[in-house]
């Protein structure tokens, strides 16, 4: 068969043309591959479907001043907490929603991003960390590095503590109970923390108390040691990176079941008053959940900081 001289030129002009926009799209690809160089940060958090949300925003704005050329990007693992939240804001007419990690990186790897620091913002290496990390081991695509939680190290927990004890009651005026949420599973790591706080407690304060919404360490524990204090007033200091639903209904709450009363409730019926850490943020006044302690959050910048260089 005779091939014509306009067909020969015609098809070397869309080779040609193949090559052409071949070029492009490589070129394309190297700029995006550029301009995504920086690893992005993703702090991934339990949520809550309060107004102590509020507290997510003091740790967003001390990450930008510390990594101002990096994109950051949240991600909440809780379920419940995205679909109550995402509910709301769709009811209310508004387009922002809450991302499961998995959503979060995923956006970030379409975007052309090819480093990612995954940073928890959990207390304990409990459940939701193993979660985190079993997600991050199995994302293909990027090169992800993660961060610990806040009390993954003794030596983090002494400072955490330190820094708590400014808003403990003095022995003398009252005793303290520490509010943390424990695990129900036994097989968690963090049940190794709670045990190591507890003790930390009891050896270091005479008037300090550890107690669990759930755990090896109980509300038991905490408020039976506190009912022995002599001031009849006892302090809850939250242990909860946001002082959401467990401190405003376990632990505050006025309206609850006779039978399974809050914390607040059950002191109160024992004799004693009680109270609780508070701080003023924006003209408002929050239950002071360790996200409103930069020192807290120090912490966090520091993990992120280490991640960066292992990037």
């Amino acid at each position: 068969m005779k091939i014509s001289r306009t067909t020969i030129s015609t098809f070397c002009c869309l080779l040609a043309l193949v090559f052409a926009l071949s070029a492009t799209v490589n070129a394309a690809q190297h700029m995006t591959r550029t301009l995504k160089d920086k690893p992005a940060i993703v702090l991934t958090a339990f949520g809550t479907s309060t107004r102590a949300e509020a507290t997510y925003k003091v740790l967003e704005a001390q990450v930008r001043e510390a990594f101002p050329d990096n994109e950051l990007r949240w991600a909440f693992t809780s379920e419940i907490i995205r679909e109550r939240v995402n509910h709301r804001r769709a009811k209310a007419g508004k387009t922002e929603r809450l991302l499961s990690l998995q959503q979060a990186l995923a956006n970030l790897e379409a975007e052309g991003f090819k480093k990612v620091v995954v940073q928890p913002i959990h207390i304990f290496p409990g459940e939701e960390y193993e979660e985190v990390l079993g997600i991050v081991s199995t994302f293909p695509g990027l090169a992800i590095e993660t961060g610990e939680t806040l009390l993954q190290r003794w030596e983090t927990l002494r400072e955490v503590i330190h820094v708590l004890s400014a808003d403990f009651l003095p022995p003398g005026e009252g005793c303290n109970v520490v509010v943390s949420h424990g695990t129900p599973s036994t097989h968690i790591a963090s049940n190794i923390t709670y045990m190591g706080l507890d003790r930390h407690l009891l050896k270091n304060f005479t008037n300090v108390y550890l107690g669990s919404v759930e755990g090896v360490v109980t509300r038991e524990d905490g408020l039976d040691a506190a009912k022995l204090c002599a001031e009849k007033r006892v302090r809850f200091i939250p242990l909860m990176y946001v002082a959401g639903d467990h401190i405003m209904n376990d632990i505050m709450g006025e309206e609850e079941d006779p039978d399974d009363p809050s914390w607040k409730t059950e002191m109160e019926q024992a004799g004693f008053t009680t109270e609780i850490t508070t701080v003023e943020h924006l003209g408002e006044k929050y239950y002071k959940g360790l996200g409103f302690f930069a020192e807290v959050n120090h912490v966090f910048i520091s993990d992120i900081q280490r991640a960066l260089a292992r990037l």
